[in-house]
């Protein structure tokens, strides 16, 4: 089995996604645009994962490679292989799909919970009922065609999205580590400003390990869910 991932830049890597990708049996490959990375054939994939980034999904005049990238996580759908979109990469797979992504009405950085949006569809994956969870994002995105929600929280409604039972998309970030944590503080402390959802430098790097274990387990059970349906 391959899993293959697309990274934006080289502090959003795969964190807790990394070893269990391999304790599963998967070869991990990768694009990296931001060195100039070539996208494999769709058919030799068995799962995606698109990591997140700075940058906006609308900022293709800045880095058209998103046009081509964007193409390619819906020609990857289309083929009915298991996707993972974290952040930048939910908002990639709802603008692959059709939605749009614009400004959140406030910024989420930090430490904060979701809450998990009740379906009637037995086979959509379910989040805990509430989970305090990493968020580094200051936009959002209209739910694609046929997307179901299935996470929200008080600082922006859509948290999270599935679409049919091989697409997943995370508005927040379940695969932090604390050094994933220290990364991101370092290269974007800029972003750190006074804001109703927005943590400083102190208070996000002195989140116990509770947090980073919890979060990464529940990152385990989308995962298992997306390799359940590969196929």
């Amino acid at each position: 089995m391959r899993a293959h991932y697309l990274q934006h830049v080289p502090f959003e890597g795969l964190g807790s996604i990394a070893p269990w990708l391999q304790n599963t049996g998967y070869e991990i490959s990768s694009t990296q645009f931001f060195n100039a990375g070539v996208l494999p054939d769709v058919e030799e994939l068995d799962l995606l994962v698109v990591m997140g980034g700075p940058m906006s999904v609308n900022d293709e005049a800045e880095h058209p490679w998103l046009v081509t990238e964007k193409k390619f996580i819906r020609r990857t759908i289309e083929a009915g292989k298991p996707v993972l979109g974290i952040c930048l990469g939910a908002q990639l797979i709802a603008n692959a799909l059709g939605g749009k992504v614009f400004s959140n009405s406030e910024k989420e950085i930090g430490w904060f919970s979701v809450e998990a949006v009740e379906s009637e569809s037995a086979s959509v994956f379910r989040f805990p009922k509430k989970m305090k969870v990493f968020h580094w994002h200051g936009e959002t995105f209209n739910l694609p065609k046929d997307a179901v929600q299935i996470a929200k929280s008080k600082g922006c409604e859509n948290q999270a999205f599935q679409v049919g039972n091989n697409v997943i998309g995370l508005q927040f970030h379940l695969e932090t580590t604390p050094h994933l944590a220290q990364a991101i503080v370092k290269n974007c402390r800029g972003e750190l400003v006074e804001g109703k959802y927005i943590q400083s430098e102190a208070e996000i790097l002195s989140a116990p390990e509770e947090h980073y274990s919890s979060i990464n387990m529940v990152m385990g059970s989308v995962l298992r869910y997306l390799h359940k349906n590969n196929g």
